[in-house]
């Protein structure tokens, strides 16, 4: 395979993310070893050829943290709230509505807080060679030895961590690595990260998560046994994978079984994944646009013009749907269909397109006024599309609202309980060929509330 193309994401908080994509297929987002660099790394043949075999018949997703490698330097904020942000900021870019997570050593308890945060989103979670509590490692000796060397000397402390993580018989990859850490990382840098893992702790999140688990350690590691052990009994239905060998590095030694290892839990989902298309076995969020008064705008101003209006809309709501990892089902003339496996994805989509919509309005003399209507539940798919009451529900909602608003069913705002979404409750609403009314409930989307 050619080398991946280096591409960029920026963070909520602002931090721009390096990144490279291999293969189609399944996707796999491969969290960083404890430190990395996504451009030294494929220099590597040790590393290319484990990134090749994991892309075979898969996507796979391989990104620096910030202040590391060919992500922004300046932002050192190793709170595992800042990585998971790093996480939605991929999976957001690249429209990612399922994947599969592969958490290792220092990145293990971000991928944990991942996949508890968004259990519809994270297909399978590998948790390589890491643990829940930081102090399950920090507390050995080989560790609190390794750390009281960044200040005496750089260039031992890297050498002496990457014998530690690779194993002190590897040589020339141990070397390379050593080189890898240098360039990837400034000691200030990694003193702010220490620092700021040192009391990371996610025991409990670990019975929240619902995503099917895959905990592999090397046995000969001289760390991180119990760990491994503490993860696979806490998480529900872990399954544990001891394999032998002594690096941390999971591209060294015995990969064969790793490969084997990883394959065959993958395996299971990726069945499932090419046969289902969209599935009706989930909660989907629907999503319905409409350009209020397209048809006076069409008389008004004549086809061309009008289309050119519709195009900015379709521009609009297809960045919109990307950036937060919707599926746009269909367009319907002058309105989109989507669909969202999150209710708070779906929310934040739908005040993204007002407000991208009420920025455009600002500069321009003719005015783009869309209605935003969304409702959840169980429809009937079929040829990648979606059917059934709770598609239709979606559609009246969306037609009972004034351009610019954004109504949602009851469910949804139910469902996006706890997140800091502002809802006006607007009453029991009859819908036109339902029986039953409909609670709906506009959500506040202005900056100033």
């Amino acid at each position: 395979m050619t080398e991946p193309r280096i591409q960029y994401t920026q963070t909520e908080d602002g931090v721009n993310i390096a990144y490279w994509t291999l293969g189609e297929g399944m996707p796999l987002v491969h969290m960083p070893l404890n430190l990395g660099h996504i451009q030294m790394e494929w220099e590597f043949p040790e590393c290319r050829d484990w990134y090749e075999r994991l892309a075979k018949d898969r996507m796979l997703v391989r990104y620096d943290h910030r202040g590391q490698g060919l992500s922004d330097r300046e932002n050192t904020d190793y709170s595992i709230e800042a990585l998971v942000l790093e996480l939605e900021a991929i999976a957001d870019r690249l429209g990612l509505e399922r994947l599969a997570l592969l958490g290792l050593g220092i990145t293990g308890p971000a991928a944990v807080a991942f996949a508890a945060r968004h259990p519809e989103r994270v297909s399978h979670l590998i948790l390589w060679g890491t643990y829940a509590k930081a102090q399950e490692w920090t507390a050995s000796p080989q560790v609190q030895a390794s750390r009281a060397l960044i200040d005496e000397d750089w260039t031992t402390y890297t050498e002496a961590m990457a014998n530690i993580l690779l194993g002190w018989s590897q040589g020339e990859p141990a070397r390379r690595f050593a080189e890898l850490i240098r360039a990837a990382m400034t000691p200030d840098a990694l003193r702010a990260g220490l620092g700021r893992t040192r009391d990371w702790d996610v025991s409990e999140l670990l019975p929240s998560v619902r995503s099917p688990t895959l905990v592999i350690h090397r046995r000969q590691f001289p760390v991180g046994l119990d760990a491994a052990r503490h993860l696979s009994s806490a998480i529900p239905d872990a399954r544990l994978a001891l394999l032998d060998g002594e690096s941390l590095a999971p591209y060294l030694g015995d990969t064969d079984a790793v490969h084997q290892a990883i394959d065959e839990f993958l395996g299971e989902g990726e069945a499932e994944a090419k046969s289902e298309g969209l599935s009706a076995d989930i909660v989907h969020t629907i999503l319905f646009t409409d350009v209020e008064g397209s048809t006076a705008l069409t008389d008004r101003l004549g086809d061309a013009k009008a289309r050119d209006l519709l195009r900015e809309h379709e521009r609009i709501t297809r960045e919109a749907l990307k950036a937060h990892g919707g599926s746009e089902v269909k367009t319907l003339g002058d309105g989109f269909m989507a669909s969202f496996s999150s209710a708070t994805r779906a929310l934040e989509c739908a005040i993204a397109m007002q407000r991208a919509f009420a920025e455009r309005n600002e500069a321009e003399e003719e005015l783009i006024k869309v209605r935003i209507g969304l409702n959840a539940g169980e429809p009937i798919a079929e040829d990648d599309d979606l059917f059934g009451a709770s598609v239709n529900r979606a559609a009246r909602i969306a037609a009972m609202a004034l351009g610019g608003e954004i109504l949602v069913a009851n469910v949804v705002r139910e469902l996006a309980e706890g997140k800091e979404f502002m809802f006006g409750d607007r009453g029991e609403t009859a819908l036109r060929g339902f029986d039953d009314p409909v609670r709906l409930f506009e959500v506040r989307w202005q900056e100033d509330g």
